[in-house]
């Protein structure tokens, strides 16, 4: 959990998979680390990495959903570590992974009731005067679509992969969401650029 972005000229373009990847980071972190004995550190380092490399969005008042729900839930997760007994835990060791795949499902989902959350990182990318275009929003609301199914997708592996042992582990908590995880990226280059060459056809119609 790379490419390049379309074109800033496109009435569709997303900011580059980059922009939405370092949002990203922080979870990554936090689902590569995190453990039965190392979940706390996974935590606070996800917690850390947050700060440091939203800092400059958060010092200009660039709010993005994904990066408040990322502060507020490894937030949680590193109080509850300091305040509760190991015994009291338990269920939070067991279910790290799933959980924070889950939150991310569900803030991706949620944003398309109000805002599409990759509409936020296509913003520094597109001229503002195209923010409130059919094209622009409807564009984004696929891209959100695509990936808060992902980790929808990624929530279920991890769930299952509570009962599997070996190879079929690895596969359903790494090999198959680093495959997913990459195909989303290439979609996020790949169908704005297509969206933006339908319109310069003229087969849409831009409002």
């Amino acid at each position: 959990m790379a490419g390049t972005a379309a074109s800033t000229d496109s009435p569709t373009a997303t900011r580059r998979p980059g922009g939405v990847l370092v949002s990203f980071l922080p979870w990554i972190i936090f689902d590569v680390i995190a453990g039965p004995s190392t979940w706390k550190l996974a935590a606070f380092a996800a917690l850390v990495s947050t700060i440091a490399l939203n800092a400059p969005d958060f010092r200009r008042g660039a709010v993005k959903i994904l990066n408040i729900a990322g502060l507020l839930f490894f937030a949680v997760i590193s109080i509850l570590a300091l305040v509760l007994d190991r015994q009291d835990l338990v269920w939070l060791e067991t279910y790290a992974q799933p959980l924070s795949n889950g939150v991310i499902a569900l803030v991706a989902l949620g944003s398309l009731a109000f805002t599409p959350f990759t509409e936020q990182y296509a913003r520094e990318s597109v001229p503002s005067e195209l923010w409130h275009t059919e094209a622009f929003h409807r564009t984004n609301q696929v891209l959100t679509a695509v990936w808060g199914v992902l980790f929808l997708i990624i929530t279920v592996l991890g769930f299952i992969a509570l009962g599997a042992t070996g190879s079929t582990a690895d596969w359903l908590n790494w090999v198959i969401p680093a495959i997913l995880l990459v195909l989303a990226l290439r979609f996020t280059r790949w169908y704005p650029s297509q969206v933006h060459a339908r319109a310069a056809r003229g087969h849409t119609v831009l409002r």
